[in-house]
């Protein structure tokens, strides 16, 4: 896994300039990258989140667009908006935001679900349709939205068919003692990130992503996961088809960026919270309680499912 392997590492050095001691975080959303999914920053305000969403698309050399989320932000201010040329009084469309390669949507659950929604067919069809016209986006179409899960003044928490759009939700949290000291001490704010990876070979990763290979013991494994949070007494909607399906093809990309060209229990595991949690609903109330709820019930799960045994997926 060559390809997959160089360009990770060139991504996540030149990320790293900028963020402090969050490489899991980054090798998690550059997982989400090579599988072509999208990525939900949930974290209280100043830990990074937009930093890391900015560094990712200095580091690839691709379109960027940021869009800040505002209860006043229209759909067409995401997809575009039909306007009469006055030389031929034919309508022209115009594109909006959402016609880029890396799109940042800042503090997404401000805008209103109905802008929200615009989204929909953005991140899962990979196009927008206007007037009755499909446009198809480039390749890659890459959402890293942010939210603020604790102030709930004012934002519109996104329904259930729009988080289970994003592939993983993220947690950078703070940093430890060293590492703020670290931070602190810095003499001077970094360089600007040069890209370190073009368009054309990251596509060639996303390629060869597909060779990576999966043994019948760790889809039942995966299987396994998914039937457990169906059936846990605490859960009252568990992991659907389309999330089972996220969690094989985004365990493939953690092999494949550590090197190996097969997946083991431990890959699945690693990431199973970022990828579960945010998609299924636990039997409570308060919407902050039910969040941090789920993320221990998919830790519960992990403990209680049984791993396959090494001579079975090797």
């Amino acid at each position: 896994m060559t390809k997959i392997e160089t360009i990770t590492t060139s991504l996540r050095t030149a990320i790293a300039e900028q963020i402090i001691g969050k490489d899991v975080v980054i090798q998690q959303v550059l997982a989400a990258l090579l599988c072509g999914g999208h990525v939900l920053l949930s974290d209280i305000p100043g830990t990074g989140k937009t930093t890391l969403a900015r560094a990712l698309a200095q580091s690839l050399d691709a379109s960027f667009h940021r869009i800040q989320f505002t209860p006043d932000l229209l759909p067409s201010d995401l997809i575009g908006v039909s306007i009469p040329d006055p030389k031929t009084n034919a309508f022209v469309f115009h594109k909006g935001s959402v016609f880029t390669q890396i799109l940042l949507a800042d503090e997404i659950n401000r805008a209103t679900p109905r802008t929200q929604s615009a989204l929909l067919e953005c991140m899962e069809e990979r196009q927008v349709t206007a007037d009755g016209v499909t446009y198809p986006l480039d390749s890659p179409f890459f959402v890293i939205a942010t939210q603020n899960p604790v102030e709930m003044q004012g934002t519109f928490p996104l329904p259930e068919a729009q988080l289970d759009r994003f592939l993983l939700c993220l947690s950078l949290g703070y940093l430890d003692h060293e590492q703020e000291l670290a931070l602190l001490s810095r003499k001077e704010t970094p360089n600007p990130i040069r890209p370190m990876v073009t368009v054309p070979q990251l596509l060639e990763a996303q390629q060869e992503l597909t060779q990576v290979k999966v043994s019948d013991a760790v889809k039942l494994y995966i299987a396994d996961l998914a039937q457990a949070t169906r059936e846990h007494k605490q859960i009252q909607l568990g992991l659907s088809t389309r999330g089972m399906q996220a969690l094989l093809k985004v365990s493939c990309a953690m092999a494949a960026i550590q090197g190996r060209d097969f997946v083991t229990p431990d890959d699945v595991k690693d990431i199973a919270p970022a990828c579960i949690a945010h998609r299924i609903i636990a039997k409570s109330s308060a919407w902050e309680e039910g969040t941090q709820l789920c993320r221990n019930l998919v830790a519960e799960i992990l403990d209680t499912v049984a791993v396959p045994k090494e001579t079975s997926w090797n």
